[in-house]
C-alpha cells in the first residue's frame, strides 16, 4: 500500500478559508435572465389596425 500524498500549502485556499470565517460564504450565483427570450416576448413593431381587426380577440 501506498503512503497518502503529503499536503502542500496553497496561499490561495488559506486566504480564502479566512475570508470565509471572517465574512461568510459568497451568496448563490444568480442566473441572469436571457436578452434574447425577453425580446422575442416583446415585440419590436406594434401590431397594424388591419392585423389587430383581422385577428380573433376579446370581445367587450
Amino acid at each position: 500500500m501506498s503512503k497518502p500524498k503529503k499536503q502542500v500549502f496553497s496561499k490561495i485556499k488559506a486566504v480564502k478559508a479566512n475570508a470565509r470565517d471572517r465574512v461568510g460564504t459568497p451568496p448563490p450565483e444568480r442566473v441572469l435572465p436571457d436578452p434574447k427570450q425577453k425580446a422575442a416576448a416583446n415585440p419590436k413593431h406594434k401590431q397594424t389596425l388591419a392585423d389587430l381587426l383581422s385577428t380573433p380577440g376579446e370581445d367587450a
